[in-house]
């Protein structure tokens, strides 16, 4: 393969559609802490990379695509912070 900055011409990246992935308060909606939870799962089925569907405020007239504030997290997902420990636990996974 390429040089190291093009390693995501061979790599296998997993969506999450956070909303349904996993939920963690029992709300019925998924969550960061969800993602979170299942990320050796992720990792466990080969993938190299996530790439997550949205997950700021929203008004949610086109499923989270409709975004009202792209330096926050929906409420129902989490929090700034939760979102932190996602990438974070997601680096260290490598």
């Amino acid at each position: 393969m390429g040089s190291k900055a093009e390693w995501w011409k061979g790599a296998v990246v997993y969506q999450i559609y956070p909303r349904s992935f996993r939920d963690t308060n029992g709300d019925g909606i998924g969550d960061l802490k969800g993602i979170e939870e299942k990320l050796d799962h992720v990792a466990g089925l080969g993938a190299d990379a996530i790439w997550l569907s949205p997950f700021y405020p929203s008004p949610n007239k086109d499923f989270g695509y409709d975004v009202s504030d792209y330096c926050d997290v929906a409420p129902e997902m989490g929090t700034l912070a939760d979102f932190d420990r996602l990438v974070a636990a997601t680096h260290k996974r490598g």
